[in-house]
């Protein structure tokens, strides 16, 4: 009986600590949430957002009307996104392992260029969208100097005005931010391997790939899929930084669905449809993070 009480007096302590994590989601994650979708299912826009009386019951039509109306592009922002997505993580990653694999090693100015490579994740975003416009700028832009002198292009090319090399601008800006937060997760990740393995392996021959490949990646493959998971979620919903370099532009090549969720809301004041557009990027990263659990749950299960 006194084992019991105790564990139930236990059950009754961790309650009220989590307690205030719980409410603060219901009241700033929950209550949003709900109030987002409820607005989704009505024909809200500028004329009757004051007027709850006259807000109409639609249902799912702003949804229809978002993948079917001809004058709706959330079909192509989805593609966008994915596009935007797939190529940042991809080279985030690779650049990302690299330093880490680099930084993981002791050599002298280690910890000063590692603090230096976080300058691009402590910068803010905007800051960081501003100044790669200007390097991308048509006219007197560095990258249009740098590949000129290289004599890569003749004359300076419209990087931001024309629809492919703006994605390309967008995506080389968002991997340049990016690289810090896979470096340092994937240090962590290495950090947690003993250096007892790579004697051992050292001893038995094998060689930095065969090392790379059968004992670094398997002993960190929990990091791995941490940061590439993380990294879908953090890309995948990127607003200020395609805003503040094109706004969706041009002729909507690099239009995501964050941006054309803001713009349907806060350019067009069709709230409704802004918010299902919400709603369908929330559902993308809904299923992300459960497929996400599921892997950690398998992991955990094999270990």
């Amino acid at each position: 009986m006194k084992r019991q009480r105790k564990l139930n007096g236990g059950a009754k302590m961790g309650f009220l600590f989590a307690l205030p994590a719980a409410i603060y989601m219901l009241v700033f994650i929950g209550y949003p949430m709900i109030q987002n979708l409820i607005l989704s299912l009505k024909n809200v826009d500028v004329y009757t957002f004051a007027q709850p009386a006259n807000q109409k019951f639609v249902g799912f039509q702003n949804y229809i009307e978002l993948f079917t109306n001809k004058n709706s592009i959330l079909s192509r922002a989805i593609v966008n996104t994915l596009i935007f997505t797939v190529g940042s993580i991809f080279f985030q990653f690779i650049i990302g392992f690299g330093l880490a694999l680099l930084f993981n090693k002791k050599f002298p100015g280690c910890s000063f260029f590692r603090g230096v490579t976080m300058i691009s994740w402590l910068l803010p975003v905007t800051v960081a969208g501003l100044l790669f416009k200007f390097m991308f700028a048509s006219s007197g832009g560095i990258i249009n100097q740098f590949l000129m002198a290289l004599g890569i292009f003749d004359k300076p090319l419209d990087w931001l005005l024309q629809p492919g090399s703006a994605m390309v601008a967008i995506v080389v800006a968002n991997i340049w931010i990016g690289i810090p937060f896979n470096m340092m997760l994937l240090i962590t990740g290495l950090t947690t391997i003993p250096a007892d393995v790579y004697e051992s392996c050292n001893l038995d021959g094998a060689n930095k790939v065969q090392t790379l490949f059968m004992i670094t990646i398997p002993m960190i493959k929990p990091a791995i899929m941490s940061v590439l998971t993380l990294g879908f979620v953090y890309t995948f919903k990127v607003f200020d930084l395609v805003w503040v370099m094109t706004k969706g532009g041009p002729i909507n090549s690099t239009e995501l669905v964050s941006t054309y969720a803001y713009r349907l809301s806060f350019e067009e004041f069709q709230f409704s449809k802004g918010a299902a557009a919400a709603n369908v990027l929330f559902l993308i990263l809904l299923v992300v993070g459960i497929f996400y659990i599921k892997l950690i749950n398998e992991e955990e299960e094999i270990m």
